[in-house]
This record gives C-alpha cells, sequence and structure tokens, in this order.
C-alpha cells in the first residue's frame, strides 16, 4: 500500500456559519431586557447605525430657548404672534425656608398637620440601609474599643444575606490577630446587637438566641430548636413528645411560641438584593371576544442607517479605497443588523400566532385546559425548524389574561385519558394542586387518593407520577402537610 498526494474536485452543498447568521441566531434566543442591552452595544460598536429619534419639537415659547436657536418659519420672516415672557429676575420672591432639608414628621409645604398615618420623608429615601451598614451603625455606639471594633467588623462582614456568620472562631482569631477568648466575647457582643438570632451559625442557634433574648433561653421552646429541630422541620409530633418526655398540649404551645415569634432568617429583611421582575416579550390581549397579539417594542431603540455616512458612500467627492470599504462594510452590517431585529420579532409573532390557534382553551379558561402540545406542531404550522421554534421560546415571557407565562410553558406532554383526548401534563398538575389546596388540612390526601380522585375523571396515571408532579410542585408529602388538630 502505498501513500501519495492527489488533488481533485468534489462538489458540495453544505449550511456555511457565517457571522451574520450567527448573529441572527443570538438575537433570536435574547430576552427583552437581552436584547435592549444587545441594541444599545451594537449602536455603540457601529457608527453606520443610529437611533432613530422622533422629530424635534418647537416650544410653545420659542423665546425660552437660547438666541441662537431659531424655527425654520423665522428664517422665512414670518412675525412671531408668541407675547413676550417678562425676564424681571423675581428669585427674591421665593421663601426658600419651605424647601429647607427638615425631616421634622409635622412637616407639610401646605402648612396643615399631616395625618397620623400619612408616610415619613425618609421612607422616599432612593437607597435603603443594609444589614452590614446597620450592624456598624450600632457597633459605632458601643463602648468597645478601637482594636475590638476592628474584630467585630470583620465578623460583620462576614454575615450572609441571612444573617449567618460564614467563618469559624480561627478564621476570626488568624485574621484578626487575637486569641479565642476575645473572639468568642467579640461574636457574643455582635450576637447581642439587633436583630435578634444575628451572626449566629445555623437555624438552630439564631431560634435559640432569639428565645434567650426573649428570657425563654430554658424553656420548653429552647429545648426543641436546640436538640430536636429536626423533628420540628418534619413536623413528627409524636417523636417529639418521645424525646421530652412532654405532653401534647405543651409540644404544641411550644411550637405556636417558635412559629409566631420566632424568625429563621433575621438578616433577610435587611436585604439589599433588588426585586427583578419579568418583563413580558409580547403581550395578548382580549377585546370583543377576539384576541390580540402585541409586541412589547416600548423603550427599544429604533434603528437606522446613518444618514451621513449614506452621503458619503454617495458623494462624488474622491474618497480613499481603504475608507469607501470601511463605510460600505459598516453600513452592510448596520443594515444586516436591522434586517435581524425585525426577522426576530416577526418570529416572535408568528408562534404567539401558533400557540394562541394551539391553545385557545388556555388563554379563554385557565391551566387546566392546557392541551399537549410539542415544538413540531408549532413548526410544522408556520413552517419553521424545531430549532428556531426552541429558541424563540426559551427565556421569553408572554403576558395573557390569564397571567405571565413562559412560552416554554404552552408546551407539554400528553397524558392518555380513557373515553376523551388526551391532557396536558401541566393541567394534570394543575388538577393536582387544586386538589391539595381544597384538602381537608387535618385529613389531608395521600399520593395514592390523589391517584383515585383523577381516575374518577378517567385519568389514570399512577400513584409515582402523583408524587413526582407534586415535587415539581415543591408540595409536602402527606404527613407534613397534616395539621395539628
Amino acid at each position: 500500500m502505498t501513500l501519495e498526494l492527489r488533488q481533485q474536485l468534489k462538489l458540495a452543498q453544505k449550511l456555511v456559519m457565517t457571522p451574520q447568521l450567527r448573529q441572527a441566531i443570538k438575537l433570536l434566543q435574547l430576552n427583552r431586557l437581552e436584547l435592549t442591552d444587545a441594541l444599545q452595544a451594537e449602536i455603540e460598536q457601529n457608527p453606520a447605525l443610529e437611533e432613530d429619534l422622533p422629530p424635534f419639537e418647537v416650544s410653545e415659547h420659542p423665546q425660552s430657548l437660547s438666541s441662537t436657536v431659531e424655527s425654520s418659519a423665522w428664517e422665512q420672516g414670518e412675525k412671531d404672534f408668541t407675547e413676550r415672557i417678562s425676564t424681571t429676575d423675581n428669585i427674591t420672591e421665593i421663601n426658600w425656608a419651605d424647601y429647607a432639608n427638615n425631616f421634622d414628621s409635622n412637616f407639610s409645604f401646605a402648612h396643615e398637620t399631616p395625618p397620623a398615618d400619612a408616610p415619613s420623608q425618609f421612607d422616599f429615601i432612593s437607597e435603603k440601609p443594609g444589614l452590614d451598614a446597620y450592624l456598624k451603625w450600632q457597633l459605632a455606639h458601643s463602648d468597645l474599643d478601637d482594636t475590638e471594633k476592628e474584630i467585630a467588623y470583620f465578623i460583620a462582614g462576614n454575615l450572609n444575606r441571612y444573617g449567618f456568620l460564614e467563618t469559624d472562631i480561627e478564621e476570626i482569631m488568624e485574621k484578626s490577630d487575637c486569641d479565642r477568648d476575645t473572639a468568642e466575647y467579640i461574636l457574643e457582643v455582635v450576637q447581642d446587637l439587633d436583630p435578634s438570632g444575628i451572626a449566629a451559625r445555623d437555624v438552630s442557634e439564631s431560634l435559640y438566641l432569639q428565645l434567650e433574648r426573649l428570657g425563654q433561653g430554658r424553656s420548653l421552646a429552647a429545648e426543641i430548636v436546640k436538640n430536636h429541630l429536626s423533628l420540628l422541620e418534619t413536623k413528627n409530633y409524636k417523636a417529639l413528645i418521645r424525646a421530652t418526655g412532654r405532653k401534647k398540649s405543651e409540644i404544641q404551645n411550644a411550637i405556636d411560641f417558635i412559629v409566631s415569634e420566632l424568625t429563621p432568617y433575621p438578616g433577610l429583611p435587611y436585604s439589599e438584593g433588588q426585586t427583578n421582575y419579568i418583563v413580558p416579550d409580547v403581550y395578548v390581549l382580549k377585546a370583543d371576544n377576539e384576541y390580540i397579539i402585541r409586541l412589547n417594542d416600548d423603550d427599544l431603540p429604533k434603528l437606522k442607517l446613518s444618514s451621513y455616512y449614506l452621503d458619503l458612500l454617495k458623494s462624488t467627492a474622491p474618497l480613499p479605497k481603504e475608507s469607501r470599504n470601511y463605510v460600505a462594510d459598516k453600513l452592510k452590517n448596520a443594515e444586516w443588523f436591522i434586517k435581524s431585529v425585525h426577522q426576530r420579532q416577526r418570529t416572535i409573532y408568528r408562534v404567539m400566532e401558533s400557540l394562541l390557534k394551539f391553545q385557545h382553551d388556555f388563554f379563554e379558561f385557565g391551566p387546566k385546559y392546557l392541551k399537549p402540545l410539542i415544538l413540531r406542531d408549532v413548526a410544522e404550522d408556520i413552517e419553521m425548524h424545531e430549532s428556531t421554534i426552541s429558541r424563540v421560546t426559551s427565556n421569553k415571557y408572554a403576558h395573557t389574561p390569564q397571567g405571565i407565562y413562559e412560552l416554554k410553558y404552552f408546551f407539554s406532554t400528553a397524558i392518555p385519558r380513557q373515553g376523551g383526548e388526551a391532557l396536558a401534563s401541566e393541567s394534570i398538575r394543575t388538577r393536582i394542586k387544586k386538589m391539595i389546596m381544597e384538602e381537608d388540612k387535618n385529613k389531608p390526601l395521600s399520593d395514592h387518593a390523589i391517584s383515585q380522585k383523577l381516575a374518577e375523571n378517567n385519568i389514570d396515571i399512577a400513584r409515582r407520577t402523583v408524587a413526582k408532579y407534586r415535587e415539581q410542585l415543591k408540595i409536602l408529602p402527606v404527613k407534613h402537610r397534616r395539621q395539628r388538630k
């Protein structure tokens, strides 16, 4: 067998992933917030791409503008009939005392006594002080010396958002260069600060510190949270009675006190985390018994090609070849980017239109009437590939009359039904959730009982399937849902 080099011609068809195609696919899978950032980034990177701003509107009082700015009507010599505004300086007539930085609770611009439940000026401060700032403010007014305050600040800086200490005594000793007695003493000082239960190592210690603050350090509740918290979490009351040797009524009173008076996460109310609300990509509105689909284009910059670059390319003035190629390339990329954005919006609209057709009963009556649907059904309906449908429906949300749902929510596997059409698995989960919400809390439904109730409606699913759906809904088993009489 000999090895040799040989040249040959071969004709083949294949899909080449060009940069433009890669960009279009990337835009397709971005959600509403990510698309806004992508548009703004492209405007900054490509000088041939501009935001299409609305035309400038002339003010009702042109004389209030700078004297160098004149309207086109003035340039044509038209007479200005606008009443001139007096330029007399009236600053001295303003009573600046009304705008003083006064945070008196009885302060009012109208010089009237506000109601007792009126909000304070502090309610409108933009930034809420966090847990770390609150603890440091308390430590600044403590009797600790500078060295001890540094140790306390180190402990406060190692608390997580729940208020738990994420370090140990050894690390405090090493980082602060102190002995064990000092580290333990400063830790106790921090644990005596507000909120109660702060700087604990776990939930058990946090609850115990709160009970000590309330003078219940030797109570039955303290014994439960310190030694039998796992039994309390699983609501194993029989085991609690055996472990503590107390009566059932005493156990019940202790648990009621723990639930009503204590908090497992003392630092959570001071968390600085911001809530990020979902911004829907598409709206489905109902008007006159018809559904209307509207894409969410609010606050999205409208793009256009730069008129300056277009004129520069059309200009007959001599332009270096390298510069002309640069301008042409930027205009081409900008045009392709605009087309990709429009194609993305059209694709989302068509997918939502297809979902509205397949899941019409859902939009009318709710999740209970969700039908089985797969990506292939929508892909065949709008004549697109399944991968395109998958990208369009990922991380995108629709605002419907039934609420805000991710587009992936409308796709669900089919569950066979005796004597009727198949149901979607999401519809079954909705039925299970409703049964558990309406159950007798003293005698909650088991997974087997739920399976039997579903069978009465010709929905034949096994107990294991019910348990799987219940876990997906994050609902506890029957023994943990049972309430005490």
